[in-house]
């Protein structure tokens, strides 16, 4: 008697990242997912029983990793300022790094299949400005910055608009600039 495959969940969320990298939020499906993955359509149910248990999946692997990342940089008890900036450099580190913009790029578009989880993510960043007083200069430059960086991904992610190196030193200096961290090495 032959044992069982055991269905790795990593490997199925690597797989439906590159379905939808490669052609689109819209060509994931169970199906889909279950061919890439050389499964059943029940292995994938197995361990995502629904497509929407997927864009959960893939969402809190990709917020979680985020989260780490920003928590790293911000250190302990950080407040909502330093937090605010460590989302900023992280921003700016995956715009710098093709794998990690990819990546993000693929889940902005799989939130857009997702009315939960798009409204997950609203959420999430209007969190970013809490406790954030708007009548004080340092906060509405990390607000400045900050849509500075999603725009500009936003942008460039979906293939509105493409920059060029220069255009992104550029964004670097005046996002160092409007946090006070001008002279520092972009």
């Amino acid at each position: 008697m032959s044992r069982r495959k055991k269905i790795d969940r990593d490997k199925l969320l690597d797989l439906a990242e590159a379905i939808v990298r490669e052609r689109g939020a819209a060509a994931l499906t169970v199906a889909a997912l279950a061919r890439a993955a050389g499964i059943t359509n029940g292995g994938v149910q197995y361990s995502f029983a629904t497509k929407e248990h997927l864009l959960t999946a893939m969402y809190d692997r990709w917020a979680e990793e985020y989260d780490t990342r920003v928590a790293a940089l911000a250190g302990d008890n950080a407040d909502r300022r330093a937090i605010l900036r460590a989302q900023i450099i992280v921003a700016r580190e995956e715009e710098h790094d093709p794998v990690s913009r990819d990546r993000t790029a693929v889940m902005m578009a799989v939130l857009m299949q997702s009315p939960e989880q798009l409204e997950r993510y609203r959420k999430d960043c209007t969190q970013r400005l809490d406790g954030l007083d708007f009548s004080r200069q340092e906060d509405r430059r990390l607000l400045l910055a900050l849509m500075a960086m999603e725009g500009a991904f936003i942008m460039r992610g979906f293939g509105f608009m493409s920059f060029s190196e220069d255009a992104w030193k550029g964004l670097d200096r005046e996002i160092d600039e409007l946090l006070g961290e001008s002279g520092k090495e972009s």
